[in-house]
């Protein structure tokens, strides 16, 4: 079993894996793109916990539930600000369980514990003088709902004439002028670049070397404004002692990271393990700065480390288009037909460093061609009753396997099986998901090879070549059950189906029982297994009407 540095140090001081998603906005219902960052964040906290069965992990997600957006989305609505927040937040909430997002916590910039931390975390950033009070002027993006450097705006000509925009975001920004607390950012650039050369703290490379490069430009480094006019923004949190201050609503939902793991209650984060510095924190590119600038530093300022990593996505387009309200494209993941694919497809096309695409017709194409046919077709074709009958993963006898040897797609099969874990193991620890998938498919299409090449159905008929038809069996199933073991962090529903199926223990489905085939035990024979009985569809092929639109998903 491979343990990495952070593992082993994990273990030696009993802290918990902690792995975090931002906490989305709730101005609008979730998108693909909040569900691509849930999926990647459940990903590796579930591939940790196949990897370390004993380390505890901390998975937190929520919703960002204050600002003036927020106010504006409430009145449109036609609900109150709490009516609406709880509406929103609760959407998000049956969206993960909808697609298995295994989350242990779940907090709301709401919560009274929430209040009680950011509350805290100000006075701490007070007490070490990083803020202090000025009157502040400068180009502000209500969208964004930050202040936007002037030389990161331009002008553009719209149907109300000409309008300041900023070039990062392109929201429309409006000149603001208001008397504000601000935080001594600029005095953490060396604190920041100093950070920023530990190797792998940033991933993938190059949002690292994009950070760096920020860092270095004082444009990202002016000290910058942490409250808002109460008057203009009311749905917020209250500066402790100011009324008439609300405190800036990325300041407050940062913080949240701190508030899963207890703070400010020592006796509370003890007993959670003391989870912070989070292992990794996952986040979408448009909001790098924010974690990979403000966040560290506020840390620092409050004497606190920041996180051990950020893994930093980008977008998913829309044939081809970024997704935008205006343009009407924005995909709803619950409406999506075959939206039990969707999962797969996001982690099996995305490459974390580059913009994906989203397309119904890849998404069905895909689901068919590697879950129904590759994958789904494989497992039936071997537990069916025409092949297996009496419904067995059935023992192995080396000798007869060596026979089989002699054939080229056993070879072939039987080295892909033996390599893989290891191939993925590295692929998981990259963040490359996609390239797991990438080599389990190239095992399975191996394994349809050799399946089709052994002729278990010819073997059938002779009843003097059960062994043989054993050893095909045996080989195919046990293929089917390594891969399944696997795809655990990629498709949990249908790895646990397919192991299920199989009888395998819930004890057996870690990284250690895949990493050994069966048949490199020598001389072994291994005791014959029964399978579940029943009838066994594990995905059903979807199908589309000639003009292309999804009128049915039938049992294949």
């Amino acid at each position: 079993m491979r343990l990495t540095t952070r593992l082993l140090s994990s273990l030696v001081q009993k802290r918990p894996f902690y792995v975090t998603t931002p906490i989305f906005y709730v101005n609008a219902a979730p998108h693909l793109g909040h569900l691509y960052t849930a999926v990647v964040a459940d990903a590796i906290q579930r591939f940790e916990k196949l990897t370390n069965p004993d380390c505890k992990v901390i998975f937190s997600t929520g919703t960002d539930e204050h600002g003036t957006k927020i106010q504006q989305a409430a009145a449109k609505a036609n609900q109150s600000p709490p009516e609406y927040c709880s509406t929103i937040s609760k959407e998000y909430r049956d969206l993960f369980k909808e697609f298995h997002v295994d989350y242990t916590d779940f907090v709301r910039t709401t919560e009274e514990r929430h209040l009680k931390a950011v509350k805290h975390f100000w006075k701490e950033l007070r007490d070490q003088d990083y803020i202090y009070k000025a009157k502040y002027s400068g180009w502000y993006s209500v969208n964004d709902e930050a202040f936007v450097p002037e030389t990161h705006t331009r002008e553009e000509v719209t149907n109300d004439g000409k309008v300041r925009v900023s070039i990062e975001s392109g929201h429309r920004v409006e000149w603001t002028e208001e008397s504000n607390y601000m935080f001594r950012l600029s005095a953490f650039k060396t604190h920041l670049k100093n950070w920023l050369k530990t190797d792998g703290v940033v991933k993938p490379v190059k949002f690292h070397k994009q950070l760096q490069e920020m860092v270095e430009d004082d444009v990202y480094l002016p000290d910058i404004s942490v409250s808002r006019p109460a008057s203009r923004v009311h749905w917020a949190i209250r500066v402790p002692d100011d009324e008439e201050q609300s405190i800036y609503v990325w300041l407050d939902a940062l913080v949240n990271y701190l508030t899963v793991s207890g703070y400010p209650d020592d006796e509370l984060v003890k007993s959670r393990g003391r989870p912070w510095p989070a292992d990794v924190q996952v986040v979408g590119k448009d909001i790098m700065k924010f974690h990979g600038i403000y966040w560290p530093a506020f840390l620092m300022a409050a004497r606190r480390h920041p996180p051990r990593r950020l893994l930093v996505h980008s977008h998913w387009t829309v044939n081809g288009n970024k997704m935008s309200k205006s343009v009407g494209n924005v995909v709803h993941p619950r409406g999506v037909p075959a939206a039990h694919a969707l999962r797969y497809l996001l982690l099996r096309e995305a490459t974390v460093a580059d913009d994906a695409n989203y397309s119904e017709t890849k998404l069905i194409n895909t689901a068919n061609a590697e879950l129904a046919d590759t994958l789904g077709n494989l497992v039936s074709r071997s537990i069916g009753s025409a092949l297996n009958p009496r419904g067995e993963f059935p023992a192995l006898r080396p000798a007869l396997l060596t026979k089989c040897c002699q054939l080229q797609p056993t070879v072939l099969l039987l080295h892909q099986v033996q390599v893989l874990p290891e191939i993925c193991h590295k692929h998981y620890t990259n963040y490359q998901f996609y390239k797991v998938v990438d080599a389990v498919i190239r095992a399975l299409h191996m394994a349809n090879l050799f399946f089709e090449t052994l002729k278990p159905w010819e073997l059938k008929k002779k009843p003097e070549c059960q062994k043989e038809l054993d050893v095909v069996l045996h080989v195919t199933l046990e293929t089917i059950r390594i891969c399944s073991i696997i795809l655990q962090p990629i498709v949990p529903d249908i790895s646990k189906k397919v192991l299920d199926k199989l009888q395998i223990p819930e004890c057996s489905r870690n990284w250690t029982d895949c990493e050994v085939p069966s048949w490199n035990m020598e001389d072994a024979i291994h005791e014959t297994k029964k399978i579940q009985g029943g009838k066994f569809v594990l995905f059903p092929r979807i199908y589309v009407d000639k003009s292309q639109k999804r009128t049915s998903a039938k049992t294949a």
